[in-house]
């Protein structure tokens, strides 16, 4: 099997706006770059639903998905210290009987 080809970000925005742009379809850029059709048609999809926060690179996050992830660690943080408050206030609560 061949190598998956990689594209960059600046790559893929100078397809996607050239075929929004109605200087190029999304068969001819397939075409011409030799990826299949549907490769194409997702950067297109990709680019109109995320704009210029899409393609953010292997390992990146958007910053919608990059804030998420921050925000249910930070959540399980506070679930952990609540439960150990939760075991030190019955600790106390006993020993003061």
């Amino acid at each position: 099997m061949g190598q998956r080809k990689k594209f960059d970000k600046a790559f893929k925005e100078q397809v996607v706006l050239r075929i929004l742009a109605s200087e190029s379809t999304v068969g001819d850029a397939a075409k011409e770059l030799n990826v299949h059709y549907t490769t194409v048609r997702d950067w297109v999809r990709t680019y109109k639903r995320d704009g210029e926060s899409a393609f953010p690179g292997s390992g990146n996050l958007k910053a919608e998905d990059d804030e998420m992830r921050k925000l249910r660690k930070q959540l399980a943080d506070l679930k952990e210290e609540n439960e150990i408050l939760k075991k030190a206030a019955a600790y106390f609560a006993k020993n003061l009987k």
